[in-house]
């Protein structure tokens, strides 16, 4: 049984992939900033399902959780994020400017780099890290976009950094994913069929399909796989 640990786990795709993952049998830890939701994650699931709160781009509250998260981890799923600029309105100065970028930088970049730095040494040899970036990071989406892109390239360095552990690494970066709290709610009628209809499959993603890759990613069939990223966006963005 392997011991698996998965990040922004409350919903959407960490919440499919953690099932995913325990409907194989593994022990899988699901983690998130909001207890009620994590909560409501595990229900129904048997004692392989442990929650754990924190937010994960808070190098105090990663610290204070560490003595929670397991001695041995056998697969990291860096999921926490999404476009930190639905929250707000457009900054009218530089200080919201400023403000803005860090928001979206430290929700989906730094959040993947503190988990996985201080869970490093608990890595297991022949384990997987995968990062969820976004077509944001090809696409251009501002801040949101600027961040996936960084995950991806620092993806890059990760994969040689754990490479001698036989660790590999890699990013997954979905289009557009259905059934979602990405989009806040905000997402008009209009705007959600034209991005089903930029898809080569005419559909949209859902969360099932990312978790079926990040899987593919953590299987000994992936294991000649590391420092890439791989699209899984229906044809919305293809590659040579």
């Amino acid at each position: 049984m392997r011991t698996i640990v998965v990040t922004g786990a409350a919903t959407g795709i960490g919440r499919a992939a953690a099932t995913a993952f325990h409907t194989r049998g593994d022990y899988v830890v699901l983690t998130g900033r909001r207890a009620d939701a994590l909560t409501k994650a595990v229900d129904g699931l048997d004692e392989r399902a442990v929650p754990v709160a924190f937010d994960a781009s808070d190098p105090d509250q990663v610290t204070a959780a560490l003595s929670q998260l397991p001695d041995r981890i056998d697969v990291l799923v860096n999921n926490a994020g999404g476009n930190t600029d639905f929250d707000h309105d457009d900054p009218t100065d530089l200080a919201g400017v400023a403000a803005a970028w860090r928001a979206n930088l430290e929700a989906n970049l730094l959040s993947a780099v503190l988990v996985t730095t201080a869970l490093r040494d608990r890595l297991q040899p022949g384990g997987t890290v995968v990062n969820i970036g976004s077509i944001a990071a090809d696409k251009g989406a501002g801040a949101y976009g600027a961040a996936k892109a960084g995950l991806a390239s620092w993806t890059v360095d990760l994969a040689a950094q754990l490479s001698p552990t036989d660790i590999t690494v890699n990013t997954l970066a979905p289009g557009y994913v259905a059934d979602t709290e990405f989009f806040r709610d905000k997402l008009s009628d209009d705007t959600r069929q034209t991005l089903v209809d930029s898809a080569l499959t005419r559909r949209a993603s859902h969360p099932e399909d990312i978790a079926a890759t990040v899987e593919f990613l953590a299987s000994p069939g992936a294991r000649q796989i590391t420092g890439q990223v791989l699209a899984v966006n229906g044809g919305e963005r293809t590659s040579r």
